[in-house]
C-alpha cells in the first residue's frame, strides 16, 4: 500500500500528543495501524515536557538592573515589569493585528517573587525611564551612578547585567565577588583572559551565576537531544546554522535618540577599557559594530546556534576553528564582518552509530551568516540515518541510504521525502511578529517557546529557572561551564577571522594553542578600521 501525505496527516487524530507531532503511517486501515506502531516503537521519541522548578518563596528577591537599553528592557519585562510606553505601543498593535497577542501574553505571564530596588545606566534618560515606570510609594527605586555602588550596597540580592559585550565580566566578576547573584547576556566575556577570570570567580563564588542563552527553555530543543540520544539520526557528522538578516535593525544600525548628548550619557564610564575616542552616538548606540565593545558576528550571533547546539549535543569546545567573510554589507564605519563563514572541528565527537563500529567518528559544525539577505535557512543536522531541521519546530527525514532503517525504507514504512517526524509544539497558534529580525528569532526558538499549547517567553522560563536556583539550591541549564565554552568557542572565531588561520584548542590543558608573537586578547581587540568614515559624521557628532 501506498501512504500518501494526506494519508500521514489522517493518522494523526487520534495520537494523544503535546503540540503537534507527525510519524510515518496513517490509520486508514488495521494494517497501516499496525505499520505505525512499528515505527513509533523504533523512534521511542517523546515530546519534552517542562521541567518542574520549584516555587520561588519567601523573602522577594531584590534584583538590580545594570543596562536598561533593548535587552535591558526585555529582561526587565520576563521579570513581570513592562514601561507604560511598550504597553501602549502592544495594545495600539493588537488593535491593527488581533494576532499581534505580546501584551496578552505579558499580562497572563506568571509573577515572579521579584523586587525590582536598583537601576543603573550611564544615559540619564534609560535610567529615569526606569524609575519612573517601576518606582512606586512603597518601593523607592534607587539610582546608581556606577554598577560598583549598587553591587556594594547591600541593598541587592542579584544583578541582571545587559550592557555591552566588554563589559559582562567585570560587572559579573565584581558581582560574584561579593556574593550577589548574576543574570548575564551573552557572550559571557569579551576577551579569553577574561573568561579564565570569570570561571574562577563564579567558582568560589556563593552566588548563582547564569548566562542568558534562554533558548535551553525550549521544548524542541529539548526534545531534539532526546532524539540524538535515541541514536534517531545515526551519527551526525555535519551541521549547517545560519543567520540570515537584512534590514537596519538586524545588522545593528539601532535609532540615535535624541537626548543623547555628553551632559545625559557618562562618556567615560561607557568607554571603560575601550580606547578613548571623542562622544559619539553612532558608538554608544551601535556598539554591536565595533571590537572595542561588541564580538561581531562570532560574539553576537553566532554564540547563539552554538550553544542552542551544544545543549542538544554537549559536543564543547571544538578542536579548530577556521572563519572567514568580511565588511561586504554594510561599509559604514565598522570594524566587525557583516558576513562570515566559521568551520568548527570536532574530530572525536560522536552521537553514536548504526555501522560497523569505528567507521563513523567526528564531525564539523559550520556556520554562516549575512547582515544582507534575509532567505530563511533552517538549522539541519545531518546524520547517517536522518537529518533533522531545528528551531522552534523540529522535522527529522530518513535518509534513503540509513542502515537502522533499511528495512523500512525498502518496505516503504518509510520514505525519504516523508518525515518520520515532525514536532510542532505552536500547532493551532497564530504568531505575530513585529520584524524581520524578530522573525529570525522566533524561527530559531529563542523567543518563546510553548507549554500545553499557551506561547510562553522564553527568557521569562530561562531567568525564573535562575531564581528558583536563588531560592532552592540546585544548577541553572547554562552555568559558568556552558559560558565557558560558549565564551571560548566564539572567541576562537573571532580570533582566526582577524588573523586569517586556523585556530587551536588543547583540551588537556584547557588553553588555545599558542601562536609564535602573537597576544590573543590584544588582536580581539584590535580596531584597525577604527576611523569614522565622512559620511558618518553628521550622524555620530
Amino acid at each position: 500500500m501506498k501512504w500518501t501525505r494526506r494519508d500521514l496527516l489522517i493518522g494523526l487524530g487520534g495520537l494523544p500528543i503535546l503540540g503537534a507531532v507527525w510519524w510515518a503511517g496513517a490509520a486508514t486501515s488495521v494494517n497501516s495501524r499496525k505499520k505505525r506502531s512499528e515505527i513509533l516503537e523504533q523512534l521511542n521519541i517523546k515530546p519534552s515536557l517542562p521541567p518542574a522548578v520549584p516555587g520561588i518563596g519567601g523573602d522577594p528577591v531584590r534584583i538590580g538592573v545594570i543596562g536598561f537599553g533593548i535587552r535591558g528592557e526585555q529582561l526587565t519585562r520576563a521579570l513581570g515589569f513592562a514601561t507604560d510606553e511598550w504597553k501602549e505601543e502592544m495594545r495600539l498593535a493588537a488593535e491593527e493585528d488581533p494576532n499581534n497577542k505580546r501584551l496578552e501574553d505579558f499580562e497572563a505571564q506568571e509573577r515572579l517573587n521579584v523586587k525590582l530596588v536598583g537601576i543603573c545606566d550611564v544615559f540619564d534618560v534609560r535610567a529615569e525611564k526606569f524609575i519612573n515606570s517601576f518606582s512606586t510609594e512603597d518601593n523607592k527605586i534607587k539610582r546608581y551612578l556606577n554598577y560598583k555602588d549598587m553591587i556594594k550596597s547591600g541593598e541587592v540580592d542579584a544583578v541582571v547585567i545587559a550592557t555591552p559585550d566588554h563589559w559582562h565580566a567585570p560587572m559579573s566578576i565584581e558581582a560574584l565577588n561579593h556574593n550577589v547573584h548574576v543574570y548575564v547576556e551573552k557572550p559571557m566575556t569579551h576577551t579569553v583572559e577574561e573568561t579564565y577570570t570569570l570561571r574562577d570567580a563564579a567558582e568560589k563564588s556563593e552566588a548563582v551565576f547564569a548566562v542568558g542563552h534562554q533558548h535551553r527553555q525550549t521544548l524542541s530543543f529539548s526534545t531534539a537531544r532526546d532524539i540524538v540520544e535515541k541514536g534517531t539520526l545515526g551519527h551526525v557528522s555535519l551541521i549547517q546554522t545560519n543567520t540570515n538578516r537584512n534590514d537596519d535593525n538586524g545588522a545593528w544600525n539601532y535609532d540615535l535618540h535624541e537626548k543623547a548628548s555628553p551632559e545625559t550619557i557618562d562618556w567615560e564610564q561607557f568607554l571603560g577599557t575601550a580606547p578613548k575616542v571623542p562622544f559619539n552616538k553612532n558608538h554608544f548606540f551601535r556598539w554591536r559594530k565595533w571590537w572595542a565593545y561588541g564580538s561581531g558576528l562570532s560574539g553576537d550571533l553566532l554564540t547563539h546556534d552554538y550553544d542552542r547546539l551544544n545543549c542538544v549535543l554537549n559536543m564543547g569546545i571544538p578542536t579548530a576553528v577556521s572563519a572567514s567573510g568580511g565588511i561586504y554589507t554594510h561599509n559604514d564605519g565598522r570594524n566587525v564582518p557583516d558576513v562570515i563563514q566559521v568551520n568548527m572541528e570536532f574530530p572525536e565527537f560522536s552521537t553514536g552509530s548504526s555501522q560497523t563500529k569505528g567507521k563513523e567518528r567526528g564531525m564539523t559544525f559550520c556556520y554562516s551568516a549575512t547582515l544582507g539577505n534575509g532567505f530563511n535557512r533552517p538549522t539541519i543536522l545531518m546524520g547517517h540515518d536522518a537529518t533533522m531541521e531545528l528551531g522552534n519546530r523540529l522535522t527529522v527525514w530518513p535518509d534513503s541510504a540509513s542502515t537502522r532503517y533499511a528495512d523500512m525504507l525498502e518496505a516503504e514504512k518509510m520514505k525519504p521525502n516523508v518525515p518520520i517526524y515532525q514536532y510542532d509544539p505552536a500547532a493551532g497558534s497564530t504568531d505575530a511578529v513585529s520584524s524581520a529580525t524578530s522573525q529570525y528569532f522566533a524561527d530559531k526558538g529563542l523567543m518563546w517557546t510553548y507549554i500545553d499549547g499557551v506561547r510562553v517567553d522564553s527568557t521569562f522560563l530561562h531567568m525564573r529557572e535562575w531564581l528558583s536556583v536563588i531560592k532552592n539550591g540546585g544548577n541553572v541549564s547554562c552555568g559558568i561551564k556552558e559560558g565557558f565554552d560558549e565564551a571560548i568557542s566564539a572567541h576562537m572565531a573571532g580570533l582566526s577571522w582577524k588573523l586569517g588561520r586556523k585556530i587551536e584548542w588543547d583540551a588537556a590543558s584547557q588553553t588555545l594553542k599558542p601562536i609564535e608573537g602573537v597576544d590573543f586578547d590584544q588582536v580581539l581587540l584590535a580596531n584597525d578600521n577604527w576611523n569614522i568614515q565622512p559620511e558618518m559624521v553628521d550622524e555620530v557628532s
